[in-house]
C-alpha cells in the first residue's frame, strides 16, 4: 500500500493548509485546487472508500462539508455556489486511496468542467436498475 499522504497530514508529518479539525475529521485546502478555496474533508481513521466507512465517519464528513460550504460563502473568497464531489475507486477517479470529500467553491466562468453522459434511460431500464440496487441493499 505504501505511505498514505492524508494519514501523514493527519499525523502532522506533512504540512497542509488546515481549515478545520476535530476528533473525527481534518479539512485541508487542496494543493491543486479546482478553484481557490477548494477544501478536502478527510476522516482521521484510514478508510479507502465509502464501503469501508461506518455511519459515524459519513456523518462527520457530511457535517464538516456543510459547515465548510457555509464558511466558503462567508469567507470573502469567490463562491457563488458549492460543489461536493467524492470519487470512490480508481475507475471513479480516486487518486488518493483514503476517503475524502471535495468541497469546491463555484462561480460562473470558473473553468471547472463537469462532464457526464446524459442519455435518457427508459422507464423499463430504470425500474430494472432500481430492483437490482434494492436487492443489493438488503
Amino acid at each position: 500500500m505504501g505511505i498514505c499522504v492524508f494519514c501523514e497530514i493527519i499525523a502532522g508529518r506533512v504540512e497542509a493548509g488546515v481549515v478545520h479539525e476535530d476528533d473525527s475529521v481534518v479539512a485541508i485546502l487542496d494543493h491543486k485546487p479546482a478553484t481557490v478555496g477548494h477544501v478536502l474533508v478527510i476522516p482521521r481513521v484510514h478508510v479507502v472508500g465509502l464501503a469501508d466507512a461506518d455511519d459515524a465517519v459519513g456523518t462527520a464528513i457530511w457535517r464538516t462539508a456543510r459547515r465548510v460550504a457555509g464558511a466558503l460563502r462567508a469567507s470573502g473568497l469567490r463562491c457563488d455556489g458549492v460543489r461536493l464531489s467524492l470519487s470512490d475507486g480508481e475507475a471513479a477517479g480516486q487518486d488518493v486511496f483514503h476517503l475524502h470529500l471535495h468541497v469546491v467553491p463555484r462561480f460562473p466562468g470558473d473553468g471547472v468542467a463537469v462532464a457526464a453522459g446524459r442519455e435518457k434511460r427508459s422507464r423499463e431500464l430504470l425500474d430494472q436498475d432500481a430492483a437490482l440496487i434494492r436487492e443489493a441493499l438488503t
